[in-house]
Formats: structure tokens, C-alpha cells, sequence
């Protein structure tokens, strides 16, 4: 079985993990831009995170087989220092047209507040008039006011629902956002949040239809392997695999190829690899032997 992992932040993994994840199954990801743990003093430092996720992460990704895209926004929390909020919102639409940039997020909620409301509006028109994905962060705390209020703006800026993804459910969420039209994405946390088992009953309560499973793995305590770990609990207890195959792999694939960005026929065939490539002369080998494997075995590989 494959598996998509729409939510995850390799950016603060290691090379280990990618190795694992492909071990595993893992076949593409997205990485959204999100807090990176610190808030940031200054507009150069969104712009070289931003094309850290759009080049060096993508490359890594690559070199182990994995297909790797991602989301671009400003994220809900660093939305209320404003003075900022506004030049990285200027610059945004440079970069969610790029290669590989699948949705605008994850945007949405922390503290529900006004320069909240003001960012999250601005990005959901700017995904609107992009004709894209929107990824929505839903807050840690009064969750679901913060997915109410997600969906009604999303509304009011007259985004289609099923271009609208809300992360990070849990039981008490999931009515509003799969009633609204929306897509429900679950990240599953070793110890809190949402567990694996707790994600079993809910797919075994609402079906596959439009529930989405990822790791959301950062650089707290979380794990990658989220994704093949829950499907194999799924299969496990009884679910079916069709249904473990929609909710770990294909929903992701259909709610975020309306992007544009994604060749699904691509993704469906085994990965190329050639670990001989560089990027800005640099590899992730550290001197090992590098591997190459071609989709086609009769294929030139690159010098």
C-alpha cells in the first residue's frame, strides 16, 4: 500500500525520516508553511523559509524517492504582529503560483482574534483568485468556535468548500466541516491530540468520504510514520482497505491535485531516483555511494 502524507513538516526532520517514510509506503507529502517554534522579526526570514520549502526540502525529498510539495501562507499565530503580517501578505502571491505549491497554507486560527480574521480573509481571496487549495490550521484552543469561524469567512469569501481543507479535528469538529462540504483532515500525535485508535472510529463512524488522515511531524514530539502506523491499525480493526486506501492516500491526492500541481499519473508509478544530483552544489550523501533507480531501466540517466 502507498500512502500521501499531506501534512508534514520535513523541514524540521531529519534524512532519517525520509528514509523511513519511503521504507514505509510513503510515496508524496506537502510541507505548509507554518511557526517554525520562534516568532520572526523580519520579512527576509519568511522569504527564505518560504524557498527552503519550495527548493532544498523538494530536492531532499527527491533523493529518497519521495514526491514532495507544499503550502505557502502566513501562518495564524505571527498574524498578530501586523506590522509584518502585511509585508509578508504583500509578497505572497510571488510565491503560491510557484512549482510544487499544491495550496495557500496552513492559514486559519490561533487566538480567534481580529488580525487573525484579517489575515485568514486576505489569503483565502488570494487562494480564490488563484483557483486554489486553501489548508486551514484550526487553534489548539476553542477549536471549534476556531473551525466554525474558519468555515464561515471561507463562506463569505465565496471559496468553493471543496477547495477548503480544516485540519487538526477531533470528534467535536468533525459534523461541521464534513456537513459544510469541506474536507476534514486529522493529524495523529503519539500521545495527545488525536491518537490512532480514536481515528479508527472515526472513519469506521463516517466512512472515507472526504476525511483525510496526516502526521502533521514537526519539530515537537511527533511521528512521521503516522500515516502507515494508523492504516495498519485501521486494517487491523476490521476496516476495509478500500477505505484505508481513500482516507491515507487518495482523498489527499483529489483535494490537493485540484491545484494543478500534482501529476497523479506520475505518482502511480515507482519513483526515480539518482542520488548523483546537487543542489547549489550540495548533496544529502556525505560522501556514501549514491543510488540510481529509473522508473524505465532503459532510460539515460543524467550525467
Amino acid at each position: 500500500m502507498r500512502f500521501f502524507d499531506p501534512h508534514i513538516h520535513m523541514i524540521s526532520r531529519t534524512t532519517d525520516d525520509y528514509q523511513s517514510l519511503a521504507a514505509s509506503g510513503v510515496r508524496a507529502l506537502i510541507e505548509p508553511a507554518f511557526w517554525i517554534g520562534q516568532p520572526r522579526t523580519s520579512l527576509g526570514t519568511f522569504v527564505d523559509y518560504f524557498n527552503q520549502i519550495l527548493g532544498w526540502e523538494r530536492f531532499r525529498a527527491s533523493q529518497f524517492g519521495i514526491a514532495h510539495y507544499c503550502a505557502i501562507g502566513l501562518n495564524s499565530k505571527e498574524a498578530n504582529n501586523e506590522p509584518l503580517a502585511k509585508e509578508v501578505l504583500a509578497i505572497l502571491p510571488r510565491f503560491v503560483c510557484k512549482e510544487g505549491v499544491v495550496a495557500v497554507g496552513e492559514i486559519g486560527y490561533d487566538e480567534i482574534t481580529p488580525a487573525e480574521d484579517r489575515a485568514y480573509e486576505a489569503q483565502v481571496d488570494l487562494a480564490r483568485a488563484n483557483d486554489m487549495v486553501v489548508m486551514v490550521h484550526s487553534p489548539h484552543r476553542d477549536k471549534k468556535r476556531g473551525i466554525r469561524r474558519s468555515l464561515e469567512v471561507a463562506a463569505a469569501c465565496r471559496l468553493p468548500m471543496h477547495k477548503l481543507v480544516i485540519d487538526h479535528n477531533n470528534e467535536e469538529t468533525v459534523d461541521d466541516v464534513l456537513q459544510a462540504g469541506a474536507w476534514a483532515a486529522f493529524t495523529i500525535y503519539p500521545h495527545t491530540k488525536m491518537g490512532s485508535e480514536r481515528m479508527v472510529e472515526i472513519v469506521r463512524k463516517y466512512g472515507p468520504e472526504r476525511v483525510i488522515v496526516d502526521s502533521s511531524a514537526d519539530w515537537g514530539v511527533s511521528d512521521p510514520l503516522s500515516v502507515p502506523k494508523t492504516a495498519a491499525l485501521m486494517l487491523q480493526r476490521g476496516i476495509p482497505q478500500d477505505w484505508v486506501e481513500q482516507v491515507c492516500y487518495r482523498n489527499a491526492l483529489n483535494a490537493y491535485a485540484q491545484s494543478g500541481q500534482i501529476d497523479v499519473t506520475a505518482l502511480e508509478q515507482s519513483a526515480e531516483i539518482d542520488q548523483r544530483l546537487l543542489w547549489a552544489d550540495n548533496s544529502v550523501l556525505r560522501g556514501q555511494p549514491p543510488r540510481v533507480l529509473a522508473t524505465d531501466p532503459g532510460a539515460p540517466i543524467p550525467n
